[in-house]
């Protein structure tokens, strides 16, 4: 068993003064694999301390130089790739297979996209005025030290999200990954180091969000607060960072819906719908956890549900058969429960459900379960479960799909099928929702990640996601182009 005591503050491994100890338990056995001591009050005030202290440095930096030192992290992380994975997977029990992919190679694919949409900034550019006036150049500058906090559902990812961005705005960030899952947060430390970043351009801290999230969202000296969460904890954050007048992202929950118009590839949207909800076993914030269907198709619909969730198979982590692993923690398991539970309660009926006598004995495991919701407005329709729970909602026509799609307070993701690309479209404009996929397309890294409503505010990835970290400054002249500002010159 691992025990660590130490973090990295200021380009320096440092022990943590906490007297608490974090202990890190595997999902698929319920026992502790390792302990992190938490980090006291004195640590965050070093870390923040030593934010600051980088700041004038990275600011001198030029872009391309922090896009280098993105482009350097995601080296030492894609080389030990294998070893990272295995860390998350017993961390948070995602099966190892898939912890490569979509734990690993996901964050690595985050640094070095945003490394290259570093080009895609204007930090310096001229803006003509109305005559007879002159103009002025429009700086983008970096907002301060960020308080970069995680989850643990795609820990590495999640992070790479965050810190990438801000590195490359010029940025220094004091990143609390979840108390959950923090061991990978020690390789990503070692990765900074590896590649030379200065010494408190990064710095780590451990603990949970009511006691180190909380003092860093208060800290006088940080700037600005970027949380992906739960919205009970993105609405906290807000709370304790207006007090300062600080910037605040948030990228909280979802309960996104996939809608198949009545010309669209049913067996398609269901197997890419089953999969977003029962790969990570639910625990993903853009998982398509309702499926709206035309009510007469609704019968075809439960018979390609069943058939889909009855090809995954769960395991343990290590089970190198495992499609679906436990879920993260003994909270998530009871929350989970609760949930399908109630949803009997409500009037849904159960499409088909993974035989409990097949689960694992030990672990947070759960069985996967698929339910058809004639009332979109009960519990299981409306909040977020975030386990392996899908909901089959029939509509009638059109606007009754958008009505239901848009009746939630979360509005993260979505997804349309039709064999007519155009109608998808003008039926996508119609969601509200940040991020929809039509006919099932792959997600673009470079494009804006964010919430409408109570899933959040504020973009995460590419270039969208590097100017939440900018502040806005207009120098008027009396010529806007005199200066001879060019795409991606410093930020000063």
């Amino acid at each position: 068993m691992d025990h660590r005591a130490d973090t990295y503050i200021d380009g320096k491994w440092v022990e943590n003064n906490g007297e608490d100890v974090i202990a890190v338990i595997d999902p698929s056995t319920g026992q502790c694999v390792a302990t992190v001591r938490e980090s006291a009050t004195e640590d965050m005030d070093r870390a923040v301390e030593a934010a600051r202290r980088a700041r004038p440095v990275l600011r001198a930096m030029e872009p391309a130089e922090r896009a280098a030192l993105l482009e350097r992290v995601a080296d030492q992380l894609e080389s030990r790739l294998d070893e990272i994975a295995a860390l998350i997977s017993s961390e948070m029990g995602m099966p190892r297979k898939h912890c490569a992919n979509y734990q690993v190679r996901t964050a690595v694919g985050t640094f070095r996209n945003t490394a290259r949409a570093v080009a895609d900034v204007d930090f310096a550019a001229p803006l003509d005025g109305p005559a007879p006036s002159g103009g002025s150049t429009v700086l983008r500058e970096p907002v301060g030290v960020v308080a970069a906090m995680t989850p643990w559902n795609f820990p590495m990812l999640q992070t790479a999200a965050k810190i990438g961005p801000a590195l490359a705005a010029g940025c220094p960030v004091v990143l609390k990954p979840s108390e959950v899952a923090p061991l990978d947060a020690f390789v990503l430390a070692e990765a900074f180091d590896a590649a030379d970043a200065p010494p408190g351009s990064f710095n780590l801290l451990f603990g949970n969000g009511l006691h180190v999230g909380e003092y860093l969202a208060r800290h006088p000296g940080t700037a600005m607060v970027s949380l992906t969460g739960s919205t009970r904890a993105g609405r906290r954050v807000a709370e304790v960072a207006a007090a300062s007048i600080k910037r605040v992202t948030l990228e909280l929950g979802g309960k996104s819906a996939a809608v198949v118009l009545p010309d669209g590839d049913l067996e398609a949207a269901v197997e890419r719908v089953v999969r977003t909800v029962l790969i990570n076993t639910g625990q993903t914030c853009t998982a398509l956890t309702r499926l709206l269907v035309p009510f007469q198709a609704l019968p075809e619909a439960e018979r390609l549900v069943a058939a889909a969730m009855a090809g995954y198979r769960v395991g343990p982590s290590g089970d190198p058969d495992a499609d679906i692993g436990p879920l993260a923690s003994w909270n998530q398991k009871h929350r989970v429960t609760e949930a399908t539970e109630r949803a009997l309660v409500d009037g849904a009926r159960t499409i088909w459900s993974y035989p409990d006598a097949e689960l694992p004995r030990d672990g947070y495991f759960t069985s996967p379960t698929a339910f058809t919701v004639n009332d979109p407005r009960i519990a299981l329709a409306q909040q977020e479960v975030f386990g392996p729970v899908l909901a089959v909602i029939p509509y009638v026509d059109e606007d009754e799909a958008v009505s239901i799609a848009n009746g939630t307070q979360y509005g993260l993701a979505g997804a349309v099928w039709s064999a007519d690309e155009e109608h998808a479209l003008r039926f996508a404009e119609r969601m509200e929702a940040g991020s929809i996929e039509i006919n099932g397309a792959p997600f673009n890294g470079l494009a804006p990640f964010g919430g409408y409503k109570q899933s959040g505010y504020g973009r995460e990835l590419g270039a969208y996601g590097i100017t939440q970290f900018t502040e806005l400054k207009a120098i008027q002249r009396h010529t806007a182009r005199g200066a001879g500002a060019t795409n991606g010159a410093r930020a000063r």
